[in-house]
């Protein structure tokens, strides 16, 4: 039997507002599906928490705080959570229903996508997760089954909060939350996660995008964490050698053992994937569909319930059929006699009525005027029109800023025309206002693709430039009147183009001690790179300069900022070079890295008997040693 047929929750309405319509998917630990806002009357998807989880205090709590958490978040990349609760002892979210596939259904059909697919795909998840981030969100579960392609191109990561929610109620010992597949090595550690873990988890998404499998597999999962822990992810290229080298590098970068070797976050991580889009001039393709369309399965069954059923009479009508076909016969002489009598008093009534009326039609009854019909809908003009003795056509719609859809706006001929009975009046509808509407999945796209899809659309555009967080720069950011107004025909549209995250300028951290100094820099969404060298004027473990200095211009987030930190002064010990021939001397102390002041009394190469400093002292590297020969 039909699993769906047999499922308890089918059918029941949650917190008296959420009833569940149909079971979309199972995991191990929720059930998702779809179900009817009964207030808002909106569909919705409804994830309902395995009861084991739901009897769980420490569970509820951290789910409730999380899914609140998850519900500020609004971006487009990001399946929106609308509610959470519990009801009957059920621990459930509500959320926005995508309609179309996962990346896990797109992996498994397609096998590994071309560089630029994969790109398109990965470019909005980090997106979205860098909305997270700037939040103060983690996601820590990344993987294919939480990316969700909609059946119109957009890309949404779901599940927010939920891997911690589980975490904290189930954790135990070892026991790790989330696909091993995925998890960073500080995450099977120590169960700790920060925005690093969830560019970790990215990374190796698209190494699997970009291979068609993950990059590490095991007969078991401590295999797999074992791997992640001592292991460094191989080059995609060395399975695909046709994907970019800086592509592959990139993949290699996202997924370094070490978390401060990674992008601080996924907006250090998207812009670090767009200069290596520019650098290697990949081109932007739509986000990849499935080639083949899967029908859910309540579409699928519905479908074979209709195509099956007899159709059903009702009452004593079902047998009517067959007994006039059994009587027919029998009463057909009766009939013909009935129908004969019938034709010859219908004739006699005929010629009596046209006698009557023959003097009427040509006089003042052939002709009518024609009624007012406009303002009316066309049911009540078809019916006026009929009660003048007209035929009513509709030939045109027009749009109207005065008259709703469906009313009649005009008449040819028009009201108040003497017309002969059952002439044929055109009538022109109303529309109502004309209006255009720009779709909130533009959102995102590229400039060029909003533009083709606006180029039928009798709006005027006007495009301006602004720095933005999370869009990508050369794509839309934002609309003016904003996306799903309606707008009238001429009307001006502000298309806002990202120009990327706004550049930061670089903060002054001479003087500074080291880990102060690289504090600051990553602060400021800036990559410190700390050399060292010595210094007789800067105190050890202080700034001693950087580059780019911070007089330059502001510059983009993630650049790498150079600071060199003092060693402290280059002491060297001094060889002792008292009793040795002067030549000697002066070579050994230069190789020392001294310079040699000698004074040789009476003599050219005479026999050192004094040195200032003196053999056994340190002494800074290139300062000068004075000597005194004899002969």
């Amino acid at each position: 039997m039909d699993a769906t047929l047999t499922d308890a929750m089918l059918g029941v309405v949650l917190d008296g507002r959420y009833r569940i319509d149909d079971r979309l998917a199972d995991g191990g630990m929720s059930t998702v599906y779809a179900g009817t806002d009964l207030r808002l009357e909106r569909t919705v998807a409804v994830k309902v928490m395995s009861p084991s989880l739901a009897g769980n205090p420490a569970f509820v709590d951290r789910f409730s705080r999380e899914a609140r958490a998850a519900a500020r978040l609004s971006h487009i990349n990001v399946v929106a959570v609308f509610d959470q609760g519990t009801s009957n002892g059920h621990a459930f979210l509500v959320m926005e229903l995508v309609r179309g596939h996962t990346l896990r259904d797109l992996l498994a059909e397609r096998g590994r996508l071309t560089p630029a697919e994969a790109v398109a795909v990965l470019e909005p998840v980090l997106a979205g997760l860098t909305a997270a981030h700037r939040t103060g969100l983690v996601h820590r579960d990344i993987k294919p089954e939480n990316v969700l392609i909609s059946d119109d191109g957009v890309v949404k990561v779901a599940d927010f909060g939920l891997a911690r929610a589980v975490s904290a109620a189930t954790r135990s010992g070892d026991v790790l939350i989330g696909t091993v597949a995925y998890l960073s090595p500080e995450q099977i550690q120590s169960g700790a996660a920060s925005p690093r873990s969830d560019v970790y988890a990215a990374g190796i998404l698209l190494y699997e995008m970009l291979t068609g499998r993950p990059p590490y597999s095991g007969e078991t999962a401590i295999s797999i964490a074992y791997r992640h822990v001592n292991s460094d992810v191989p080059p995609p290229s060395q399975l695909v050698p046709t994907i970019p080298l800086r592509l592959s590098e990139l993949t290699v970068e996202a997924t370094r053992r070490e978390p401060s070797g990674r992008p601080l976050d996924a907006g250090a991580f998207l812009a670090e994937l767009w200069d290596v889009r520019t650098d290697i001039d990949l081109e932007r393709v739509p986000v990849p569909a499935r080639r083949v369309r899967v029908v859910p399965p309540a579409a699928a069954g519905a479908r074979r319930h209709t195509l099956g059923q007899t159709p059903h009479l009702s009452g004593s009508g079902a047998s009517a059929p067959g007994m006039k076909r059994a009587t027919a016969p029998v009463a057909a002489p009766r009939s013909r006699r009935r129908r004969s009598g019938l034709i010859a008093f219908g004739l006699v009534l005929t010629l009596a009525l046209l006698a009557g009326t023959t003097g009427w039609w040509f006089g003042s009854g052939r002709y009518t005027e024609v009624p007012a019909l406009v303002d009316l809908s066309e049911d009540a003009a078809v019916a006026a029109a009929q009660d003048a003795g007209i035929d009513l056509s509709f030939a045109a719609t027009v749009f109207s800023e005065t008259a709703p859809a469906g009313q009649v706006i005009a008449t040819d001929p028009a009201e108040g025309s003497r017309v002969v009975r059952g002439t044929d009046v055109v009538a022109t509808v109303s529309k109502g206002p004309e209006r255009f509407t720009v779709a909130q999945t533009l959102l995102g796209q590229p400039l060029e693709a909003v533009l083709d899809a606006l180029a039928d659309t009798p709006i005027e555009t006007i495009e301006t430039e602004a720095y933005d967080e999370a869009v990508p720069a050369g794509s839309v950011a934002a609309f003016d009147p904003v996306a799903g107004t309606e707008l009238r025909r001429e009307d001006p549209l502000t298309i806002v183009v990202s120009r990327g995250p706004a550049p930061v300028p670089v903060p002054d951290v001479g003087g500074l001690a080291r880990l102060e100094a690289v504090e600051v820099l990553q602060g400021d969404n800036l990559n410190p790179n700390v050399i060292e060298e010595f210094s007789n004027d800067v105190d050890e473990g202080l700034v001693i300069r950087q580059d780019p200095a911070p007089d330059v211009e502001p510059v983009v987030r993630g650049t790498t900022v150079t600071i060199v930190v003092s060693k402290g002064p280059d002491l060297v010990l001094v060889p002792d070079v008292d009793g040795f021939p002067l030549s000697e001397a002066t070579a050994i102390l230069e190789g020392a890295g001294f310079v040699v002041d000698s004074t040789c009394f009476l003599c050219s190469d005479g026999t050192v008997t004094l040195q200032d400093p003196g053999g056994g002292d340190m002494a800074l590297r290139g300062s000068t040693i004075s000597l005194l020969a004899t002969f």
